[in-house]
């Protein structure tokens, strides 16, 4: 566009005195600029013959596809061997029956204890989520515990909806090892 003004206002030929006018293209030369898009599906140009390109074997032999399927994702982490101590430290789940809630750990088999920050930083609030059954008391002995630390009440918020805690402040070590010390 600004080219486009440029070469009508005030002559493409004062600003390029170095260059060639007639090498360059036919649009630029006369003053009109037609744009071209390369980047849309309809504009592209098609595949063309496909006999230009290479062969494809589908192989079904098992001994061969063997190799392939170890280099494949799988389609789910796979349950951890149980032992009994891990060398990071994680601890299976095995929540203990008299409890009336439980934690749930996410697909890779960790605690659904997460920190936000908000504000620069500013804000933390401590998420639990993944929570089923009486989430109000998980809520009240969280509280508790925490209160008990800090000699100050703290601000809660549950979502019975959606089985999520937060706990406004960096809790997340402290409700870690409540968890785990609950056998979730």
């Amino acid at each position: 566009m600004a080219l486009r003004v440029l070469s009508k206002t005030l002559g493409f030929k004062q600003f390029i005195p170095f260059i060639s006018v007639n090498r360059l293209p036919n649009s630029i030369q006369n003053g009109t600029l037609i744009p071209i898009r390369h980047s849309s599906f309809r504009s592209s140009e098609p595949v063309g013959d496909l006999a230009q390109y290479p062969e494809v074997e589908v192989v079904r032999n098992p001994p061969e596809w063997k190799y392939v399927e170890r280099l494949l994702a799988p389609r789910t982490v796979p349950a951890p061997k149980p032992k009994e101590s891990y060398p990071s430290g994680w601890k299976p789940s095995n929540p203990r029956p008299d409890l009336k809630y439980v934690v749930l750990r996410t697909k890779n088999h960790m605690l659904p204890v997460y920190l936000r920050r908000a504000y620069r930083g500013q804000r933390r609030i401590t998420a639990v989520r993944h929570v089923e059954g009486d989430i109000w008391q998980l809520e009240a002995e969280l509280r508790y515990l925490i209160e008990k630390q800090l000699n100050r009440p703290i601000i809660t918020r549950v979502n019975e909806m959606t089985g999520q805690i937060e706990l406004k402040g960096d809790h997340v070590a402290f409700v870690e090892k409540f968890l785990l010390e609950k056998g979730m």
